[in-house]
């Protein structure tokens, strides 16, 4: 148990990275918002008192005194005025902005509640002198009275407003204060996130560069030959499939190179076996260098669909050392190919592929159409000037299968045609033909060695582009089985 390896994955790296860059970014903006939203609502909320404060005084300076002067001078009575009515406002509308005031200018508006109480005990008087019906003269000295009081009240009110004003710019103040300790704050910790995005991704980086380093190290040493080269195992979730099957393609290798040998009998067909068997190492040392590239350039989303197609183009090319696959596997392993090629040739290199999904039942002998894909890219679209596109489509005829790679390169001479022509009569196999893949000449034998036909590729090339293409029986697993099990 003490030797169990804890896989860490490039994906979990990613989102832990992109958790604590948000929570960096996003906290200060939620405090600092926050902080805007509670200053702005006791601004609100002064401004507010303020205003009902104004409106007031008009009653307070204007209107009640008014009230008291129609009483006493007989134009209305205290039932027709509503003089009563606008000391109840006043008060009330004092009591409730005193409970929402700050304790400093609580004060004035605690003075002017009583202060309103005298004013009322004046107009009581006012009252009682107009029912014992006292000479008017008496009424217009407490008239006097209302109105001073009237205009003291109205004096602390106009205190209260200024202490108000007073308040709200030191609370300006503080507002401006904090939202400029804020900005620094958030400089600063966006400096902190971009300093720390820097380390991380370079750790990322690290931690991705390490084990593919040694995946091209080892692929380096298997180009050169030396099969028992190994991977060691790798902490990398994304990567250990990879190097699982990289280290299985070697064992694949070298017992194929021992089985070669060993096998007199059949050693042609062993030599066509090992060459299908063989994944082009520069082939993957330049797939791998394509990826370390892509991680030191903090592309992990590249990386990851890179190791993917890689991994699966791997599994598909070994099938377990089975030499049959179903139609679905080989378009797949189509699709892994050109995937990984148009990250290198993706400015030239376009590409379509149109196999129906009804064929991928039907079983074929593998890698018939990776070599033809390989050698329009290789001989066709990567030399002619602007690129081109490469189209691989598949139907079914006749209980026949019939496969098209077609590719709008700079195509073949009549000399390069009838040269190619020539070599494919013969049907001397090449490990060298077709940029290091099994080639043109490798693929026209091998299909008229396993499927006993005369004929195999079918070749027409000009100015405007290249057409292989080849028709074998349809074959189910159990006829594959079958025949295998006839043949052995």
């Amino acid at each position: 148990m003490g030797n169990v390896r804890k896989e860490k994955s490039i994906l979990g790296q990613i989102d832990n990275l992109s958790h604590r860059l948000v929570l960096m970014l996003v906290l200060p903006i939620i405090i600092s918002l926050s902080l805007m939203l509670f200053y702005a609502a006791k601004y609100h909320s002064s401004i507010v008192r303020m205003e009902t404060i104004a409106n007031l005084k008009t009653v307070v300076a204007e209107e009640i005194p008014g009230s008291a002067w129609n009483i006493v001078s007989g134009r209305e009575t205290f039932d027709e005025s509503k003089i009563y009515a606008q000391i109840y406002e006043v008060n009330e509308t004092i009591e409730s902005i005193t409970e929402r005031s700050g304790q400093d200018s609580r004060l004035s508006l605690i003075v002017a509640s009583r202060t309103m109480q005298t004013l009322e005990n004046y107009v009581d008087q006012i009252r009682l002198n107009i029912r014992d019906q006292v000479p008017v003269v008496e009424n217009e000295a407490v008239l006097v009275e209302v109105r001073d009081v009237a205009a003291l009240v109205d004096s602390m009110l106009n205190d209260y407003v200024a202490m108000e004003i007073a308040a709200t710019g030191r609370m300006s103040l503080n507002l401006l204060i904090g939202i400029i300790m804020t900005a620094v704050a958030e400089a600063l910790i966006v400096v902190a996130a971009l300093f720390f995005r820097k380390r991380s991704m370079k750790a990322t980086a690290q931690f991705v560069r390490e084990p593919i380093e040694q995946l091209e190290k080892v692929s380096a040493v298997l180009a050169e030959g030396t099969l028992d080269a190994r991977l060691p195992e790798t902490d990398v979730t994304e990567l250990r499939n990879l190097t699982r099957q990289v280290n299985i393609m070697a064992d694949h290798l070298e017992e194929m190179m021992k089985k070669s040998q060993e096998d007199g009998r059949k050693l042609r067909k062993a030599e066509l076996r090992t060459m299908q068997a063989q994944i082009n190492p520069h082939f993957l040392y330049n797939t791998l260098d394509a990826i370390l590239w892509k991680a030191e350039a903090g592309e992990m989303a590249e990386v990851i669909q890179l190791t993917n197609a890689l991994s699966d183009f791997f599994r598909i090319s070994l099938s377990s050392g089975a030499d049959w696959i179903p139609i679905s596997q080989e378009k797949k392993h189509i699709e892994g190919y050109l995937k990984i090629q148009q990250t290198r040739y993706r400015d030239i290199m376009r590409y379509e592929i149109d196999i129906p999904d009804d064929m991928g039942e039907y079983y074929i002998l593998k890698l018939l159409l990776q070599p033809l894909v390989e050698n329009a890219l290789y001989h066709g679209i990567k030399i002619k000037r602007g690129g081109g596109t490469i189209k691989v489509s598949g139907r079914m005829e006749d209980g026949q299968l019939v496969f098209t790679v077609r590719d709008t390169g700079s195509g073949m001479t009549r000399e390069q045609l009838r040269d190619l022509s020539e070599r494919m009569k013969k049907g001397q196999p090449s490990v060298s033909e077709g940029g290091g893949g099994f080639g043109l000449v490798n693929v026209n034998l091998r299909i008229r060695l396993y499927y006993n036909q005369t004929e195999g590729l079918q070749i027409e090339s000009n100015e405007d582009g290249t057409v292989v293409s080849f028709q074998v029986p349809c074959r189910t697993r159990e006829e594959i089985y079958e025949d295998e099990s006839v043949s052995g």
